[in-house]
């Protein structure tokens, strides 16, 4: 009968940063921005001042690797991007359903870059968007910083688990 313990004492987890870098979190939303909100619309990979009012969107990705893909910004640049995303068809009044709705597609459209990106088959759950979820592992991160329209937005890819205790 297998226990799993041969697994948990064997095998080490891979951290993200072993499988993508900054620079392949930047590409996929890149990637994101240009199908969704525009060609026009790029992301600058610079960081910008810390969010006041944030708002975080989110897909879980469970694989080989475990973790989420969590895009944080403040509540009025998601405003924005909720209205670039619908374009000529935004409403004059944004309700929050709008801005979830348009923030978790981002999320799913990144996440599902990022998760394209892992090595081996992953599974992605469906968007989420509130309060971002805590980082349980800080070595477990992957995290670009960039500007958008010249408002900040981060981009993490950070583990689910715990670290794993030394042997």
């Amino acid at each position: 009968m297998d226990t799993g313990e041969r697994r948990r004492t064997g095998e080490a987890r891979p951290l993200i940063t072993e499988l993508i870098d900054e620079t392949t979190v930047e590409s996929v939303a890149q990637e994101a921005w240009i199908s969704l909100v525009g060609e026009e619309e790029l992301l600058v990979p610079l960081p910008g001042e810390p969010v006041t009012d944030p708002v975080s969107s989110w897909v879980d990705v469970v694989g080989p690797w475990t973790g989420s893909v969590v895009l944080t910004t403040g509540r009025r640049t998601a405003e924005e991007l909720t209205r670039a995303l619908l374009r000529e068809h935004s409403p004059e009044v944004l309700e929050d359903e709008d801005v979830a709705d348009a923030f978790g597609e981002i999320a799913n459209v990144v996440g599902g870059n990022v998760k394209a990106a892992l090595p081996g088959s992953s599974g992605l759950s469906l968007p989420d968007v509130g309060e971002a979820p805590a980082v349980r592992n800080p070595e477990d991160v992957c995290r670009a910083d960039l500007l958008w329209r010249g408002q900040p937005i981060s981009i993490s890819v950070q583990g689910a688990l715990p670290p794993l205790p030394a042997h």
